[in-house]
């Protein structure tokens, strides 16, 4: 069996651990590619920071830190504690000194002239993740926000300011509390998929949404141009499974970032998002929590076969239980 996920960080790591567990435990013959958003990606520090792709591979590895969900375990941050002692901007974003040591290998390979993917491969031979790891794109396709000035600067009709600020500085440094207007992927009209994205979506048996940020993880993988397009054109069935439970994001700010796009904080927001493959979108499944069970309905007038199962992550067991009811979803729908 041939399984393609499209993930972004903490969220989608847990859950394809979860999945992996499932295979095992029912003893599948499974090969899983992983397409991993690089639209949090930044350079700070001379350094190519992938957040997403990193924390797929070190959780899926055994070397993520389970506390915070992302990062090394046992990491210490003395490099990131002298350089504020220097005065060296930014001191906001926490970058580990086992984490530098990836960052550094990456930044190497990548002004010595290898690609994203070649170097996304290369990270995975040490960490041995147990899935083909593949960046959405190797070009740049960086998310920013448009939020009014921090400082409260006017512009010329005396209306707030406005300016982009990369995303990573709004979701870390601001905890997503400047009111975004809008968010900006740059680069992204001159973005391809990465070698082995599309190849991945045509071949696979079965497409998995796990329960990522649909608008700055999913939805930045899918303006990728050409992967919503092999989405929707693929024999493989699709399914979704919802970040949000009862009104609320698991975890993270996806709130703020759905409120953005005006889509409303809900499993039937976030479904309608995607859309039913049939009038075009791409689901063609959706599982949401049992505590949102009264919104099957409405979304099934959408078009999207809906089922209400527990999708808290609690531990590994529930999380291959979430897994393993995505794939006998799909199973219905081959």
């Amino acid at each position: 069996m041939q399984i393609t996920a499209l993930s972004g960080g903490i969220g989608g790591a847990r859950f394809l651990r979860g999945l992996q567990q499932h295979l095992a435990n029912e003893n599948l013959d499974a090969d899983i590619t992983v397409i991993g958003n690089t639209g949090d990606d930044i350079w700070i520090h001379g350094l190519r920071i992938c957040p997403d792709l990193d924390t797929v591979m070190y959780t899926l590895g055994g070397g993520s830190s389970e506390e915070r969900g992302w990062g090394r375990e046992g990491e210490t941050f003395n490099a990131k504690d002298e350089l504020a002692a220097y005065g060296v901007e930014p001191t906001w974003f926490g970058l580990g000194d086992k984490d530098i040591a990836t960052h550094l290998v990456r930044s190497t390979s990548l002004s010595a002239g290898y690609s994203l993917s070649d170097v996304t491969t290369a990270l995975c031979q040490r960490w041995q993740p147990g899935v083909r790891l593949l960046p959405m794109s190797n070009e740049r396709a960086e998310t920013h926000v448009v939020v009014d000035d921090p400082s409260g600067a006017l512009d010329s009709s005396g209306a707030p300011m406005r300016i982009a600020i990369h995303f990573q500085e709004w979701w870390i440094r601001y905890r997503a509390s400047l009111p975004a207007h809008e968010f900006v992927i740059v680069g992204i009209d001159d973005a391809r998929p990465a070698p082995g994205v599309l190849d991945a979506i045509a071949a696979a048996d079965v497409i998995l949404l796990p329960p990522s940020n649909p608008v700055v993880s999913i939805g930045t993988i899918l303006a990728v141009p050409g992967i919503r397009d092999a989405l929707r054109s693929t024999s493989a069935p699709v399914v979704g499974l919802s970040p949000i439970v009862g009104g609320a994001p698991v975890r993270g700010m996806a709130d703020a970032c759905l409120t953005t796009v005006g889509v409303e904080t809900s499993a039937l927001g976030v479904a309608g998002l995607y859309g039913a493959r049939t009038q075009s979108g791409i689901l063609d499944a959706w599982l949401i929590d049992e505590s949102d069970a009264h919104a099957v309905p409405a979304i099934e007038a959408l078009g999207i076969p809906c089922s209400a199962i527990p999708l808290m992550m609690s531990d590994l067991d529930a999380t291959a239980a979430m897994a393993a009811q995505a794939l006998r979803v799909a199973g219905t729908h081959v």
